[in-house]
């Protein structure tokens, strides 16, 4: 009987993603080396950022390279799309496992603070034409779950 453990190490996998465009896919090749870190939470952050050009061309003023920091204050800023948002809003929730622009809004405030968090709902993000970029970014942030292979069942004696 084979190792499992040793097979495991030798199988390679590799997954293909799926890019919207040529740009989008030009856009990951180059970012991607700009942060701080080749982890699962990079990769899916600079995919989802680069799905539409307002969100490529605006790069720098969502999130900072240099210090590895989102920018919420950028939802608010006049270049944004209805599309947009949306990217950003889930760039940033898989980027920070979280809804870090509900702090851009004053703790006396928790209308706006509910209203930011319901624009984090899986109907509010998901019901537009990104929603298989959306999936695909999932993929990539959590591949342990997407990707799932039960070993026991797999390897199961019959």
């Amino acid at each position: 009987m084979t190792n499992t453990a040793t097979r495991a190490d030798k199988e390679k996998i590799t997954r293909t993603i799926t890019f919207k465009n040529q740009a989008h896919e030009d856009f990951y090749q180059r970012y991607l080396p700009k942060c701080r870190y080749q982890d699962v939470y990079h990769k899916a952050l600079v995919y989802c950022l680069g799905i539409d050009r307002d969100t490529r061309e605006h790069v720098d003023r969502i999130y900072d390279f240099r210090i590895g920091n989102v920018k919420p204050e950028c939802l608010h800023e006049g270049w944004q799309t209805s599309g947009s948002v949306k990217i950003v809003r889930m760039a940033f929730n898989l980027y920070c496992n979280g809804t870090p622009s509900v702090f851009e809004y004053d703790d006396s405030d928790t209308d706006g603070q509910l209203n930011e968090m319901q624009c984090y709902t899986v109907e509010d993000l998901f019901c537009c034409g990104y929603a298989r970029y959306f999936w695909e970014a999932i993929k990539i942030r959590y591949p342990e779950y997407c990707f799932y292979v039960d070993w026991e069942d797999l390897y199961a004696e019959n």
